[in-house]
């Protein structure tokens, strides 16, 4: 694959990370146009904010954490990447494995921050879209041309929330539905391997 895909391709599945807080049904509309973009909007400034911050690694990956939390539907992300498997855990466990997940997410991009130092993101225009709205972006990464990338907002959390990020046709979500079952699968479904794998994971 070529670096500059590469490059593309992680630093926007960490912003979107970042970004991307629930049930595991469908997304309901965000309130409205608006909101929706505001919300990219401030996202995208914490997320540009931390990028030029010049802290080390491991404060870069909280704070980008905190944001994931922040201004994502991270429930619903976390249980579509676990799939049917979701239905047959317990509380405690579906607890333990969002917990997990988001730590996961933070650390399995966040290690990559050297490659996004210069980058930003720009929030373009906003629009609904089915039961959601979708607002664009433009992402420019240091000697590469810019790209678009686009953002899933609803408010099926109770808030509004971005529930999936869309780069040159790949999902955060399912991208990460493909990861998580891997892992799933190395434990024979055990939800509980799957949680002290995601704890070390990333």
């Amino acid at each position: 694959m070529p670096i500059s895909k590469l490059s593309r391709r992680s630093f926007m599945s960490f912003v979107g990370a970042s970004l991307v807080a629930g049930a595991a049904a469908g997304p309901a509309l965000a309130t409205n146009e608006a909101q929706a973009t505001a919300l990219i909007e401030k996202a995208v400034a914490d997320i540009n904010k931390v990028i030029s911050s010049g802290k080390p690694v491991n404060a870069m990956i909280k704070d980008f954490e905190r944001i994931f939390v922040k201004y994502a539907d991270v429930n619903i992300l976390a249980r579509s990447a676990l799939g049917p498997d979701a239905r047959s855990a317990s509380n405690s466990q579906l607890k333990s494995y969002t917990k997990a997940f988001q730590g996961y997410i933070a650390r399995k991009y966040g290690k990559r921050f050297n490659e996004f130092v210069g980058g930003k993101v720009d929030v373009v225009s906003g629009r609904p879209v089915k039961s959601f709205y979708e607002v664009k972006t433009q992402v420019t990464l240091r000697g590469q041309a810019p790209f678009e990338v686009n953002f899933l907002v609803s408010d099926k959390s109770g808030q509004n929330r971005f529930f999936d990020m869309i780069i040159e046709g790949i999902s955060l979500r399912l991208s990460e539905k493909s990861e998580i079952g891997a892992l799933l699968d190395r434990n024979n479904g055990n939800i509980d391997g799957l949680i002290r794998d995601l704890n070390k994971a990333g």
